[in-house]
């Protein structure tokens, strides 16, 4: 890109700086006057600076530094040096043949100068929330993603005329489901095994050694449940887990138990088409270049993402879709969607951490966009009993 812009024409859309080609050279980095203009002409570019340029100067940085720096370790660079107009002079030119060592040590100095300078400045370019801000936003947040696991069941096909496509919905429902139960991490979510009513579990020594969990048949409790030791998360030294592993029994709303065991008794075996079954409880739909049925980071992500743009993005010219203003998105996002609910709901930190299993200090730096109106309110409902008493 640096070299790119020096290039581009400074009348055309790139607003370059008009380089000639046979002037290019890697030499260029050495020189601070370079660095300064790349930095003005990407600010100019977006508007504002980001962590990006930061980064990159402490790159140039490196590439400077004494005995381990590419550009000081190749003075033969300066050979290919030509003066640049309003860039670059010949006195510069001159002065970096001669003395190779002094000129990286004076773009070595500049270039960390300038990473603090910008540092200061920089701002967060890409809001990781913007996909599901409208959910966010609502009183609910939920209750509101909970709009797009109701529209893939309305939109279901007929399992006896299309099997495979019923299966793929039923799936892409339980997906959403069980992630809005579980606040579970991506790889937690889809390296989840299960087993049927009819099987022993899995013993917890032998999760902690795959470092997975398991969805199985409480019999006690006449419940489905989800078991998935400490080792398999992130996180597992966090305050959270304190060595134990975690459990949680899934509840019979909204038919979920029902959807379960149809996906477990019909359509994970219409998805397999006869595979080699990986024990895993979500299944891609395997076809003739298919080569194993587990999900991985990509395929899963993209599975997600494919149900959300058919079921929650609403799409004014068929009526189909479930919330308007929402864009295509990850699993991940479906923890700050429950980290914002439970924080929207009771204003506790600690309790939307119980809900992702993390800690109040990570939910307050990272999780849960809480709007000061929230905040209020809930103060208002405490201070408002005494009037209503």
């Amino acid at each position: 890109m640096l070299l790119g812009g020096l290039a581009a024409c400074p009348q055309g859309p790139v607003r370059g700086h008009g380089v000639p080609t046979r002037c290019l050279s890697f030499g260029l980095l050495v020189f601070p006057a370079v660095w300064d203009w790349y930095l003005q002409w990407r600010e100019s570019r977006r508007g504002f600076f980001t962590q990006w340029e930061t980064e990159m100067l402490i790159l140039a940085a490196g590439l400077s530094r004494k005995e381990t720096g590419w550009l000081r370790q190749t003075p033969r660079l300066a050979e290919r040096l030509q003066p640049i107009e309003g860039l670059v002079s010949a006195a510069d030119v001159r002065a970096a043949c001669q003395d190779w060592d002094a000129a990286c040590d004076a773009q070595h100095r500049h270039v960390l100068l300038r990473a603090k300078e910008v540092g200061r400045v920089a701002r967060v370019h890409r809001d990781p929330f913007e996909p599901i801000l409208t959910i966010l936003e609502a009183e609910s947040p939920v209750g509101e993603y909970r709009k797009i696991t109701m529209e893939i069941l309305r939109w279901r096909a007929d399992e006896r005329l299309y099997p495979i496509s019923a299966a793929e919905s039923t799936r892409a429902f339980l997906m959403l489901r069980l992630g809005l139960h579980l606040g579970l991490r991506q790889k937690n979510l889809r390296q989840l095994l299960v087993c049927p009513r009819d099987r022993i579990p899995t013993p917890e020594r032998q999760l902690e050694a795959q470092k997975c969990g398991e969805l199985r048949w409480n019999v006690r409790d006449h419940s489905w449940e989800v078991l998935i030791p400490a080792a398999a998360f992130k996180n597992a030294g966090s305050s959270y887990f304190r060595k134990n592993p975690f459990r949680l029994a899934l509840p019979d709303l909204d038919g979920l138990y029902r959807e379960i065991e149809a996906y477990l008794d019909r359509h994970r075996a219409v998805l397999l088409k006869g595979a080699p079954d990986p024990g895993v409880f979500f299944v891609k739909t395997m076809k003739a270049k298919s080569k194993e049925a587990a999900y991985d980071s990509n395929s899963f992500y993209a599975a997600w993402r494919l149900a959300i743009e058919r079921h929650g993005i609403f799409n004014p010219y068929t009526g189909r879709g479930a919330i308007e203003g929402l864009l295509p998105h990850g699993p991940h996002n479906v923890r700050d969607v429950i980290a914002t609910h439970v924080l929207k709901q009771t204003g506790s930190y600690e309790q939307a951490s119980y809900a992702i299993q993390d800690t109040p200090d990570t939910i307050a730096e990272h999780y849960g966009r809480f709007l000061p109106q929230d905040k209020a309110a809930l103060a208002a409902q405490v201070l408002n009993q005494v009037w209503s008493a």
